[in-house]
């Protein structure tokens, strides 16, 4: 009697990655680790979920992130916890629970790992996402800012993606930014009916927020706002200048955005983003910039800090529209097509063989007969297939056919594994 239980589906805002794509996922994951690891980036591994007083004191309890949209709950020991919705907070605990700022500086740490916002699902932004995200602590100058961007600007280039725009700013530093905040206070006051009510509980706390506002009253009202480039105070001018000096001289394209402000409460100085400005997938691909007093806010001394984070699935959204190169997916190296009794065992001992070689092959565990076998053979893409009857078995050898052409050749099965090598391995 078939069951009537309810299907259960995937939760709303989540996607299953499926064998038939996930290789897309594994070169793009690979190409991002081989590229930040050429700058001298090590990948730390971040539990899942946080206490949740982590993220209100690190990203802000002003933000959209932390006010709206953490996955937060109590466990059984009645503690606050949250699913981590970044990267960098739980960076920061990280190397201060271990005092890795005691060791070598600068520390330099990556992360590829899926974070959870509970938002509204759209193309390429889901309640899971995946992100890549790197960070360096203990460098206060502009070079580590241009190093930090050319990574970003190495990643995409790695992965074939080009139609980017480089957006810089400065939000200046706990000395200007003050003067900057009463500026934007008293903007808004005048405009305080055109204000979402989120915004208008933002106005005292925190005004910068109100300029990330998504609401199209607010947008529309923050853009004749104030400019932090009017207010930043020397040190920031100079630094903000240093490092369009420097990306200038690696000819990284940039210009200067001065409505930046990105989305997290931690970010000082520098920040930037990477638009993609090609058809089919608009958006920023990557965004970050400096937290110069994010580690001392977490309870460590002052240390500087910078980074970003970048989402792939907006990322593969942008390789798609670009007709980015992906490379194919593997298919087995060796199909071996027994026809039972004797030869099945021999297609199973040769088959572990080739395996201990470092090759992909594949025997029935169907029960199909012959035919079927070449058909599935087939499908799967098979680059090479032996026929194994009792022949086969008596003579220790057989024909090995190349799929491409049809081209045989007779190979004793003890040497199969170095003859595949030979024509595969590079």
């Amino acid at each position: 009697m078939e069951s009537m239980a309810e299907k259960i589906t995937a939760q709303k805002g989540t996607k299953d990655v499926l064998p038939a794509e996930s290789y897309r996922w594994q070169y793009i994951e690979q190409a991002l680790r081989s590229t930040v690891e050429l700058f001298g980036y090590k990948e730390i591994r971040l539990p899942t979920f946080e206490a949740t007083e982590l993220f209100s004191r690190g990203v802000g309890e002003t933000t959209d992130v932390v006010g709206k949209e953490m996955y937060t709950f109590n466990d059984k020991g009645n503690r606050s916890i949250t699913l981590r919705p970044e990267g960098t907070a739980n960076t920061v605990r990280a190397i201060l629970e271990h005092g890795l700022l005691a060791e070598a500086l600068p520390v330099k740490a990556y992360y590829l790992q899926s974070c959870f916002r509970y938002e509204k699902p759209q193309s390429g932004r889901l309640r899971e996402f995946h992100q890549l995200g790197i960070e360096m602590f203990g460098a206060a100058g502009p070079d580590a800012d241009v190093q930090t961007i050319a990574v970003a600007a190495a990643c995409l280039k790695k992965v074939g993606v080009h139609s980017v725009r480089l957006e810089i700013n400065s939000i200046g530093c706990p000395n200007c930014r003050p003067a900057y905040h009463q500026a934007l206070k008293a903007y808004f006051n005048m405009h305080l009916d055109q204000l979402c009510d989120t915004c208008k509980d933002r106005l005292d706390r925190n005004p910068l927020r109100i300029l990330d506002c998504k609401c199209p009253s607010c947008a529309q009202v923050a853009k004749n706002a104030p400019l932090m480039r009017d207010f930043l105070c020397q040190d920031c001018r100079d630094h903000f200048e240093q490092v369009k000096q420097g990306l200038t001289n690696l000819s990284i394209e940039w210009v200067e955005n001065p409505t930046i402000v990105r989305g997290l409460d931690y970010y000082s100085k520098t920040v930037f983003e990477f638009v993609h400005t090609g058809a089919g997938a608009q958006g920023t691909v990557c965004g970050g910039g400096r937290y110069d007093g994010l580690v001392e806010q977490l309870g460590g001394k002052p240390t500087p800090g910078i980074g970003f984070g970048m989402g792939l699935e907006r990322l593969l959204m942008v390789m798609e529209a670009e007709q980015a190169p992906i490379p194919a997916d593997r298919v087995p190296d060796i199909y071996l097509c027994d026809m039972g009794g004797e030869s099945k065992m021999l297609c199973q001992r040769i088959a572990a063989a080739v395996r201990s070689a470092g090759l992909w092959a594949e025997c029935d565990v169907m029960g199909r007969g012959l035919k079927p076998q070449m058909k599935y053979a087939n499908k799967i893409g098979a680059k090479y297939t032996a026929v194994i009857g009792e022949n086969e078995v008596n003579a220790g050898a057989g024909k090995i056919k190349r799929m491409e052409d049809g081209a045989e050749e007779l190979v004793a099965y003890d040497q199969l594994a170095g003859w595949l090598c030979q024509r595969l391995c590079k």
